[in-house]
């Protein structure tokens, strides 16, 4: 028999307040649910978007790779041949270069011009010349989904940063409603209800990744609303003159002078800045207004030990050097502007960094999906059931893995200018299965597998069109990982598993 009473230590008290937590607890429910779906939609396709590159190369396998880093020479006769290319083409305004050696081995040339509207995107050898046009509208289709969901830019980016918002205040929402969330890191309630091992998964997922999760829901606000911030910058420093406050911000812009000029040295002023710095190596590069006489060049050189894709060097036509953006080693400010593309989509560490936000990615998908079944669980729990919420729900996360499979097998077989119009109609069908379905479970079944066929069709379709033209290994690395993904999928479907045989609210 115990004495309860020789335990007399007292219970620490937490340093919240109960009404506090609570009060936390509501908001974080309501704020998850209101932007949920958004808020699903942009994590997993941003997951999908750390790999663009390497989807782009599954989608054209036999374009050609570069070794090393871009040269001076490459660079110049990329950017003649590319002007004469646009010039063909009506498009000879603006000039973008991507060169290898950073987050892809290709050297990516891409031209448009404004007022035409007329685009061209090439893929270039190793001596500069314009090997192929890129054809990647499934690669284009994810990275737009991801960062302005297919809207108009200004509305698609106000509407991703928001939703950025939304997920940063709903991390620290969950921190403070849960006062013992770091002190029960590691504690899991298995073999009980399935619920509460759901809200542990959610939980544990959340506190493990948080500075992850904070990172890049912070910086996709800041990058979503960057023209917000700009236009409010404009107005409070610069009488509300935004082309003045980008100037300050990103360097100098093209003047309107469209008197005819030849096409820069481009050669010349990387030499200018690799003589003062002979580790730096091309990132990037743009041309505005090329060709022209108010043309300005800005060339990105990448340092070793350094984040930002590049420190950004603008000239002019005549190539005298206007501007250093101090994305390395200027102020604090600058600095911060300089690593917010990289840390978003964790392109500054090679294959094994991208492999780490992949799943990291991933774990924040899944930590706002189960918020939802947590909470439709806890409704039936508590006597008051929302089987057709959980069949919508249910819709919306398992649809997308669908999506994807079926606009990829779109893209593949000649339907590239229709993956959007796919996108919506595969979203339709996913809600009209949940609506002849029993319950939220049957719905996640039947998506789930209808997923797994479609990714499995994509791959086969792939290996079809391309065969043994493949010249990128990365392609079939790429095959791979989708075949992993509608395997998993399927799996807990197909032996029947507790994950599977239960409603959705039971999931949860």
């Amino acid at each position: 028999m115990t004495d309860r009473s020789i335990d007399t230590k007292p219970r620490r008290r937490s340093f919240l307040k109960p009404d506090f937590v609570r009060a936390m607890l509501a908001g974080h429910s309501a704020l998850g649910l209101a932007f949920a779906a958004l808020i699903y939609i942009v994590c997993l396709s941003g997951t999908l978007s750390v790999f663009v590159h390497e989807l782009q190369r599954w989608e054209q396998p036999n374009a050609p790779l570069v070794e090393g880093f871009a040269t001076p020479e490459m660079l110049q006769q990329a950017t003649v041949n590319a002007h004469k290319q646009a010039v063909a083409d009506n498009a000879a305004h603006d000039l973008f270069v991507m060169g290898p050696g950073g987050v892809s081995p290709r050297l990516q040339i891409n031209y448009h011009d404004h007022e035409t509207g007329v685009q061209g995107s090439w893929i270039g050898d190793a001596e500069g010349n314009l090997d192929r046009r890129v054809v990647a509208p499934w690669s284009e289709f994810v990275a737009d989904l991801h960062m302005v969901l297919h809207l108009p830019r200004t509305w698609g980016l106000f509407l991703v940063g928001l939703t950025g918002v939304a997920l940063l205040s709903s991390l620290i929402s969950g921190l403070l409603s849960h006062p013992r969330l770091f002190k029960d890191a590691f504690h899991f309630r298995w073999g009980g209800s399935h619920r509460l091992q759901e809200a542990d998964l959610h939980n544990r997922l959340g506190v493990w990744g948080l500075p992850f999760h904070v990172v890049v829901s912070l910086s996709g606000a800041l990058l979503g609303l960057s023209t917000l911030i700009v236009g409010v910058l404009a107005l409070a420093a610069y009488d509300g003159d935004q082309q003045k406050a980008f100037s300050v911000i990103l360097g100098p812009q093209p003047s309107a002078d469209e008197t005819a000029a030849p096409v820069p040295d481009v050669a010349a002023m990387v030499r200018q800045i690799t003589d003062r710095q002979p580790d730096a190596v091309f990132s990037s590069m743009n041309i505005g207004h090329i060709a022209k006489a108010g043309q300005i060049v800005t060339i990105n050189m990448r340092s070793p030990g350094h984040l930002p894709f590049g420190n950004p060097y603008a000239f002019d036509g005549s190539g005298k050097q206007l501007y250093d953006g101090g994305f390395e080693t200027g102020s604090i400010g600058q600095q911060i502007l300089g690593v917010l593309q990289p840390l978003h989509f964790g392109w500054f560490g090679g294959i094994l960094v991208k492999l780490g936000y992949g799943v990291l990615g991933l774990a924040l998908t899944v930590v706002t999906h189960t918020g939802v079944t947590i909470w439709l669980a806890r409704r039936r729990d508590q006597g008051r059931p929302s089987p057709g919420w959980e069949r919508v729900w249910a819709a919306v996360g398992w649809s997308q893995p669908l999506a994807f499979g079926t606009t990829a097998l779109a893209a593949l077989t000649g339907g590239g200018g229709f993956l959007v119009a796919i996108y919506l109609a595969t979203f339709a069908a996913a809600f009209a299965v949940a609506g002849v379905a029993r319950d939220g479970g049957a719905t996640a079944r039947a998506l789930r597998l209808l997923g797994a066929v479609a990714i499995a069709a994509a791959v086969a379709r792939h290996t079809q069109v391309w065969g043994a033209q493949i010249s990128d290994p990365m392609a079939w690395y790429v095959s791979a990982a989708m075949l992993l993904c509608a395997l998993t999928l399927a799996t807990p479907v197909l032996l029947g598993g507790r994950s599977t045989a239960k409603p959705i609210a039971e999931q949860a």
